[in-house]
């Protein structure tokens, strides 16, 4: 499976939600955490759609 979190993606979130600019650096651990904590969520998700009987996944899902 590929990935859907990119490092650099990371980094430029992590500049723009820090206001205070106090976070210079994202360590190599942060992007496969990241991605199972989405891969997890997605589950969930595809969980409640299939619980609803739905073939879509909404947003609400999440």
């Amino acid at each position: 499976m590929t990935g859907i979190i990119v490092k650099s993606k990371i980094r430029e979130i992590v500049k723009k939600l820090d206001e205070e600019n106090t976070v210079n650096n994202v360590a190599e651990e942060v992007e496969p955490a990241l991605e199972q904590k989405v891969e997890e969520i997605l589950k969930n998700a595809i969980d409640r759609s299939k619980a609803n009987q739905r073939k879509t996944l909404l947003a609400r899902d999440l």
